[in-house]
């Protein structure tokens, strides 16, 4: 993905990981692609994917609707000149809040998917989505996502799950539902608390680090609790297998699904390995994840070496393969781990009960939403491979 303004943003999101980014990139206060970066990013993408495959563009933040549609005018004008017959598709994840008719025709007329951040009804999303004035960020999100709909732009809602909010699963999924959404994607929010590292940094987060042990740093007061966590996602699930299949599509259930009946995977969370999904940031430089934006994950730079070299190297390679190899016993002994396959590193901080570490601190929500989903999802599944509507798991309970 990339990421063409930095951790610059309108908002000033209590728990965001990105933004006090900022500090790794001193003495500039609007950060921008040059035209230069963005157009050795565009060919070196198209040209580090395989022939015959689509080729991706994930735009992130930050928030990037602050460069104006003029710069993704030049994006789409780029790929069309470095990628000619090659099949271009564009994801584009946003708060919402400076989505105009103007932005909302453009994304639709160039097949853009978007990825609308909200959190949930106002009493929820205000809680924590907030401008840096302290004034809140739900009317505003509101109407972008209205314009989304009226001008038929593909989106799908990503809503981050914190302390307070997994305290109310049905609000938030039946709120969603009123809204009209049809795909939605629940991120938990888990942040810790600087170490000596990012405060050398001068950072207030603590970055992931599987060799970090739980007492390294703690946790911040508005992240998910494992067993609220696991609770949100069976709710949810209870409610959505009851009423909503075939109708509304949680991203989280169709993850657990795919692996259940081995699909690729769309998602490195839960996949064996990771490593892939690396990031360019606004100067061109490409680091190992989204979540180890730190000098010691720096890959290269897009105007010096192709991304396909980047993400095939033995540094990113035993990045990647690191997540397997550092897999605690009792995960590696559990009934999910096909499901599951220890989670994001960046959540593997605590210990087993034997006391090895590179246990995700989310381990017991998960579990319990996975045996609770497994049942109807492996109907589901049944269903599938017999060519019949997958609604009819409703009429089986």
């Amino acid at each position: 993905m990339a990421k063409p303004s930095g951790p610059a943003c309108n908002l000033d999101c209590t728990y965001c990981f990105y933004l006090e980014k900022e500090a790794l990139f001193p003495g500039r206060k609007m950060r921008r692609m040059s035209d230069e970066v963005l157009e050795a990013y565009i060919r070196n993408t198209i040209a580090s994917t395989p022939s015959g495959h689509p080729v991706h563009f994930t735009w992130q933040g930050g928030e990037p609707t602050l460069l104006g549609i003029d710069f993704y005018r030049r994006a789409v004008e780029l790929q069309k000149l470095h990628g000619a017959r090659r099949q271009i598709e564009n994801g584009f994840q946003t708060n919402g809040t400076l989505i105009d008719d103007e932005w909302a025709a453009f994304l639709a007329e160039n097949h853009f998917l978007v990825g609308l951040s909200l959190d949930g009804p106002r009493e929820i999303h205000d809680r924590y989505r907030r401008y840096r004035s302290g004034a809140p960020s739900f009317d505003q999100v509101m109407a972008g996502l209205g314009r989304l709909q009226q001008h038929g732009v593909d989106y799908n809602v990503l809503a981050c799950v914190d302390r307070h909010s997994a305290q109310h699963p049905l609000q938030v999924y039946r709120f969603l539902k009123r809204q009209g959404v049809k795909f939605i994607q629940f991120t938990p929010v888990v942040e810790r608390l600087a170490g000596p590292r990012e405060k050398a940094l001068g950072l207030d987060l603590s970055g992931p680090g599987l060799e970090e042990s739980e007492d390294d740093a703690g946790l911040a007061p508005f992240s998910v609790r494992p067993a609220d966590w696991g609770r949100f996602l069976s709710v949810v699930f209870g409610e959505w297998s009851r009423r909503d299949v075939g109708e509304v599509f949680v991203m989280n259930f169709e993850w657990t699904l795919a692996s259940m009946v081995g699909a690729p995977g769309v998602v490195c969370v839960h996949q064996p390995t990771c490593g892939r999904a690396v990031i360019a940031e606004h100067d061109g430089n490409v680091y190992s994840c989204d979540h180890f934006v730190y000098p010691e994950y720096r890959l290269g730079n897009v105007l010096e070496t192709s991304l396909a070299a980047m993400i095939d190297s033995t540094r990113q390679q035993a990045f990647g393969q690191a997540k397997a190899d550092t897999l605690p016993r009792q995960c590696r002994a559990c009934p999910a781990l096909n499901l599951c396959w220890g989670g994001c590193p960046k959540h593997r901080f605590t210990s087993t009960a034997e006391g090895e570490p590179g246990l995700n601190y989310l381990c017991e929500g998960y579990l319990h939403y996975f045996n609770t989903a497994t049942p109807t999802l492996k109907r589901i599944a049944e269903l599938l491979a017999n060519g019949r509507d997958v609604r009819d798991v409703m009429k089986m309970r």
